[in-house]
Formats: C-alpha cells, structure tokens, sequence
C-alpha cells in the first residue's frame, strides 16, 4: 500500500493576512506525517506528529494558539485513533499542555480508558512525565484580543461559530493501517468546562481499517447531534467514494442542524477528499510524492516534493511551478 497523509487547520473564516500562514502550517504538517510514512512508520505516528506540528504553530486554534474560554483560559480537547485495532484515546478541557494530542496517545496506550478530562487529565499527565506549562504561553494576541471583542456587549455570539476551530489528520501506512488525529481549543469565550466534538468518538474522528478514516472540524455541537466522523464512514461502507461520502454527511448535517463544517476523509484503498460546506478550510495531503492544498472551495495547488537528503524530511520541489487545478 502507498502511503497517503492528509491534514486540515480547521474550517471556518480565515482572515486574509492569515491565508498564508494556514497554507504554510498545513503543508508543513502534512510533509513531516509523510516522512514518517515514507521512512515506514505508522499511520498513527504520522498523524500524532502532523498535528503536534500544528498545535506548535499559533496560526491554528489548538495547542498555542488556541481560543480561550469566559473566563480568558485555555481549554483544549483532543482525540486519537488506530484503526487497527479500534483503540482510541482522548482528553478534554486540558489546560497547561502543550501537545494534547500526544496525551490523548498516552491515554490510549497507558490506560484501559479512552477519555480523561480536566483535572483527571492533568493527573495523568503528571504521573507520565508530561510536561506542565504556565497556561500564558499557549494564549497568543490574537486569541486575547478576539476573547476581549467578544465580552463587548454588542458582539455577536454567531460569530463565534465561523472561525476555524480544529486541526486534524488521517492516513494510511504502508501496512494498509489507517488512523485519525483530531486537536482543538474549542469555541472562543465558551462556557468553562465545555467539551465538543473533537474528544468524541465518532464524531470528531474515526477510524477503522475496514473502511477508512477521517477527522472533522467546524461546529462541535452539530457534529456530535449527527456523529458526523461515523456517518461519513456509514455511507463509505454502503458503496460511496470518500469524496461522496464526505458531501452526504455534510449536507445532512447543513439540512438537518444547521451545522456547518468541514472534513477530511481516507479510505482503506488510499483514495482520500477533503470537503467542506464552509468558506474556507485549509488542507493539505501527499500522496505518490505529490503535495496538494488549498483553503478555498476549488482551490488546490499541486508540487512535486522530494527527501532533501535527510530520510526524516521531505520538501517541496522549488522548481516546480504551483498549479490550480479544479476541486477535489
């Protein structure tokens, strides 16, 4: 099996002075999980590491970066899992961690749980050695100035809703293994102690080598009413292709709730989509040594990438121009 990664830093409104550094996180992402897969690594490492990138980088709301809650914390949620075996871990409402999503592993791995929350969490996160960093150095200007705006008394809680909440990653290995990776921050100034879809199995990821994988991002309380991870697999299992599969669910979940949102989808053969019902959502995927991405419906810039000398780092081709081709 050739190994597929693909990622995306959440749907939403992506500002435009924001547009280049999503583009640029998202690719980053996706090349270091290809790398992994490349060197014959696992699915669940590649997707564990495209997404610790991206919680690293504060263009995206998860890790430092993400939004914060009424009370001006951050509280992250997080999941993983192994399509394999149909083990998964995740944590919610954590505070004071850098990489959630590699506590999310640990929970996997060290317990006979697969969701730890608040103060059960950081408990567990001591007892591994995990770290533990002053909450400030995950809140960034933007993240403080957008809690601030939004405690003004004529702001509009709607608007909360239309920024990109999550950041996610699916893949399949060489073994035909697959797994999904989903982190997040949440919905600015949200009430302490909120937990949406992105902890939740079956509705901020799932995964299942019989089928596929994938990971969502958008509006946390409509995914988790409809299950939208599950239901897009549902509809894999029943003959669609992931890009079908990926449109049914998200229009359901449009006509049913009235939830918005966007997904990323790899099935068990490695044919893979990324949708959404959204402006925008960035994403990026490898394939075949081939780097695609876009933010905008449509929009998908296409570059050869090579090893750069390094097994452990793959690049972009620079003499290679970036192509626009029609959307996936």
């Amino acid at each position: 099996m050739k190994p597929v990664i693909v990622v995306h830093g959440g749907a939403g409104r992506i500002f435009k002075d924001r547009e280049e550094g999503a583009r640029s996180g998202v690719t980053t992402a996706a090349l270091k999980g290809y790398s992994i897969l490349k060197q014959g690594g696992s699915a669940l490492d590649a997707v564990e590491e495209a997404v610790t990138s991206m919680e690293d980088d504060p263009h995206f709301n998860a890790g430092c970066g993400s939004v914060l809650n009424e009370k001006g914390e951050v509280e992250m949620d997080a999941i993983i899992m192994d399509g394999k075996n149909l083990a998964s871990g995740a944590v919610s409402a954590v505070k004071c961690i850098a990489n959630p999503i590699k506590l999310a592993h640990l929970v996997m791995e060290k317990t006979e749980h697969m969701l730890l929350t608040d103060h059960g969490a950081k408990l567990f996160a001591k007892a591994m050695g995990v770290p533990e960093i002053p909450g400030e150095k995950l809140i960034t200007e933007r993240s403080r100035e957008r809690w601030s705006k939004n405690l003004e008394p004529d702001s509009n809680p709607q608007e909360f809703k239309k920024d990109p909440g999550t950041v996610g990653a699916v893949a399949i290995d060489n073994e035909g293994n697959v797994a999904c990776a989903t982190s997040t921050g949440g919905l600015s100034n949200k009430l302490v102690g909120r937990v949406g879809d992105s902890a939740c199995i079956g509705s901020g990821g799932y995964a299942d080598n019989h089928v596929g994988a994938t990971s969502t991002t958008g509006h946390g309380e409509s995914m988790m009413k409809v299950v939208l991870a599950r239901l897009i697999l549902y509809h894999m299992e029943q003959g669609m292709s992931p890009a079908e599969a990926a449109d049914t669910a998200l229009n359901y979940m449009k006509t049913r709730v009235g939830g918005l949102g966007g997904v990323i989808v790899v099935s068990n053969s490695g044919d893979w989509a990324a949708r959404f019902s959204t402006k925008q959502m960035s994403w990026a995927t490898v394939k075949d040594d081939q780097l695609q991405y876009g933010i905008y419906t449509g929009e998908i810039h296409t570059s050869s990438v090579c090893n750069s000398g390094d097994e452990e780092k793959w690049t972009v081709q620079q003499d290679k121009d970036l192509s626009l081709h029609g959307a996936q």
